[in-house]
């Protein structure tokens, strides 16, 4: 097992640590246990990851004493759907899972904004953990307590803020991950040097490769992703302020997953965040709030490490320009006619603007659509 990294996110009575370090599915049923008072344990997985853990975490869990009912879903952004939300709901009743049991997220965003949302409804809320084995759901997904499904009208839609009781992210399970989905992940981790962090872009740009071959870079910057995470969700749990910065390139990004269908084979969640953090970047540098290099320069890096960057990018024929408008203004809703984004005055200087022209918004996006 390598050095263990723990990150605390504190909210009072409802505080938690996020585990960091290799080699520790194996222990997860211990830490759960010292953890959870109940001896049920519901663990939701999906068809492509239950095969590779699904029996190392069960194995633990009943070595202290837990009954295992696992779930298995299918794999996909579909799967974040009032459909897969009920067949959860009713399998974790069926294992008459009480309060003082646990449900556990092993898998990546999407079983985790899933089952999150599943445990925060079943019986008013039950205890509930997050093993998240994608890159994307150890540095953001998993922590802060955000959990939904997708709807027709767009992501993320219905959902409730609920907070896990332990995050385990073992950093060992990525080594398995194809390297698209690692660089997906990667696009959420430079998002936090974007924010507010230029200093950790940059350490980002000289050692992104050291990050994506493993070892302690690796672990390094998903525990600096973490910690900046927990910081902006203590201060401000349920985004009613500060908390939005975490949508950088986040507006753009969903809109293009609705147009594309949520069709993982076109567009993952990471590559729509990393287009439209470039997008955020570029329609400051049209509103002259930034410089147009700071644009060009997150455009350089996220397309060295082999990340989509343009609208171009994504394979296969899109909607017209209003119809991504569509899109943006239920994703963020409209208030007399300006939106509410995540804007940039540099790298690091990102900051809440909601009094956008949705009109400038549309004219951004046709300048920018392929056709």
């Amino acid at each position: 097992m390598s050095e263990l990294k723990s990150v605390r996110v504190p909210l009072g009575d409802r505080s938690y640590d996020i585990l960091i370090g290799g080699g520790l599915l194996a222990d997860a049923g211990k830490r759960l246990a010292e953890r959870i008072k109940g001896r049920r344990a519901a663990i939701v997985s999906d068809e492509h990851v239950a095969p590779l853990y699904l029996e190392m975490v069960s194995a633990g869990l009943k070595a202290e004493g837990f009954q295992v009912f696992p779930i298995i879903m299918p794999a996909g952004e579909k799967t974040k759907s009032f459909e897969h939300l009920v067949t959860v709901t009713d399998a974790l009743l069926d294992a008459r899972i009480e309060r003082n049991d646990v449900v556990i997220a092993l898998g990546g965003g999407v079983i985790g904004d899933l089952t999150g949302f599943a445990a925060g409804i079943i019986r008013r809320g039950v205890r509930f953990a997050q093993v998240p084995t994608s890159l994307l759901a150890q540095v953001d997904s998993s922590v802060g307590g955000k959990t939904g499904i997708n709807t027709r009208h767009g992501k993320n839609l219905v959902g409730v803020f609920y907070q896990p009781d332990l995050v385990i992210a073992d950093t060992s399970v990525l080594d398995t991950l194809s390297e698209r989905e690692f660089r997906a992940g990667y696009a959420e981790v430079a998002k936090y040097g974007l924010i507010d962090k230029p200093d950790f872009f940059a350490w980002l740009e000289t050692n992104w490769r050291e990050v994506f071959a493993g070892g302690p870079a690796r672990a390094e910057a998903i525990a600096i992703s973490c910690q900046a995470k927990a910081d902006v969700v203590a201060a401000d749990e349920r985004e009613n302020g500060q908390r939005a910065l975490l949508n950088l390139g986040h507006t753009f990004g969903h809109a293009l997953e609705a147009a594309t269908q949520y069709d993982s084979r076109r567009l993952v969640h990471g590559e729509g965040v990393a287009i439209g953090m470039v997008l955020a970047h570029e329609f400051s540098a049209r509103m002259n709030l930034a410089s147009p290099d700071a644009a060009s320069h997150v455009k350089a890096h996220l397309k060295e490490v082999g990340l989509p960057t343009v609208i171009q990018d994504i394979p296969g024929a899109l909607p017209p320009a209003d119809v991504l408008m569509d899109a943006i203004a239920q994703d963020k809703k409209v208030k007399a006619g300006k939106l509410t984004f995540i804007l940039t005055r540099g790298i690091g200087q990102s900051f809440v603007a909601d009094d956008v022209p949705a009109s400038e918004v549309l004219s951004f996006l046709k300048e920018k659509h392929p056709s």
